[in-house]
């Protein structure tokens, strides 16, 4: 019997079990900690896995990351080096992501926020500077296949849309940009900058005092505007707070924090410019998501390539 190892260690690993039994029938679908023959799994599926969960598996084929990012599962010490890790790449997953960017940078370009203090003040002010989609410059810091989306909707809305990435990468109707200097020129030319990059060791804390002052007054919309859907390990969250009180910020909208969930006691929580969600900017449907790992499954052991293969060296 085929064996597929569940590593779940932040949400509720049954329904997961259950998802998968469906989708794979007569497989057998296990749980750390539970007792099953080692050398009998051949794929695993996780999020947040305990430290191990995937060591001492001889015949496993690859592991499927269940959301989108892939650096819980590096965390790991002893994950295999030799296994492939696959990330998910799910329509849906993708959908609600640029959503949640559009609604975001339209509600920026609107001031509904601004607008949003006025109706609690009982304050008829219309702000009759109003700009269009097209004068506002979106700078998106990652051009996966969630930034590609995102950029292409944003363009349909009329804002001028710009990407950056690691290495150099051509994207249709996008001017992009890429490395160090690619970045600097991003970040000074963009009045709403969105991260969508995964969280690497070169990622980590970019989110900073520096990067913030390169940003342009933007001052159409009430100042620069800062959107991460990323990680929460790419901000640093006393540096997001020091540029809001000086200015360097107008705006910052947070899907994800250095601590999740966000402590009661964090200032983000309060803060009139700073608009906190509890990382679900993209939450796919877990039924879609098993159908997706399942599907691979099906078709890597047919004789198809894995789809979506995580470049260990680059960490995406």
């Amino acid at each position: 019997m085929n064996i597929l190892l569940l590593g779940i260690g932040a949400w509720d690993p049954e329904p997961w079990r259950t998802r998968f039994q469906t989708a794979l029938p007569g497989w057998q679908v296990v749980l750390p900690g539970e007792i099953f023959d080692r050398r009998a799994v051949r794929y695993a599926a996780a999020w947040k896995q305990p430290e191990g969960t995937f060591a001492d598996l001889p015949l496993l084929e690859a592991i499927f990351s269940l959301g989108a990012g892939v650096d819980h599962l590096f965390k790991d010490r002893r994950l295999p080096s030799d296994v492939p890790v696959v990330r998910v790449v799910d329509p849906d997953l993708t959908t609600r992501m640029s959503e949640y960017v559009v609604m975001h940078c339209l509600m920026a370009l609107r001031r509904v926020r601004v607008y949003d203090g006025f109706q609690r003040e009982r304050k008829w002010i219309d702000l009759r500077d109003q700009p269009q989609a097209s004068d506002i410059r979106v700078g998106i810091l990652g051009m996966g296949v969630l930034g590609q989306d995102s950029a292409a909707k944003l363009k349909a809305m009329g804002f001028q849309v710009a990407g950056w990435s690691r290495r150099p990468k051509a994207v249709d109707g996008v001017a992009m940009h890429h490395g160090a200097a690619g970045l600097d020129t991003l970040v000074a030319t963009s009045d709403i900058l969105v991260a969508m990059m995964p969280l690497t060791p070169d990622t980590a804390g970019i989110l900073d005092a520096t990067l913030f002052a390169k940003l342009p007054k933007a001052e159409a919309i009430g100042g620069p505007v800062l959107i991460n859907v990323g990680r929460g390990g790419l901000q640093n969250e006393a540096d997001i707070l020091a540029a809001l009180a000086s200015g360097q910020l107008g705006t910052a909208i947070l899907d994800v924090f250095q601590t999740e969930p966000l402590p009661e006691d964090s200032p983000l929580w309060s803060h009139p410019r700073v608009t906190v969600t509890p990382h679900n900017s993209a939450i796919s449907s877990p039924p879609a998501i098993a159908a997706y790992v399942a599907g691979q499954i099906r078709a890597h052991m047919a004789g198809a390539p894995l789809q979506n293969v995580v470049d260990p060296a680059h960490g995406y």
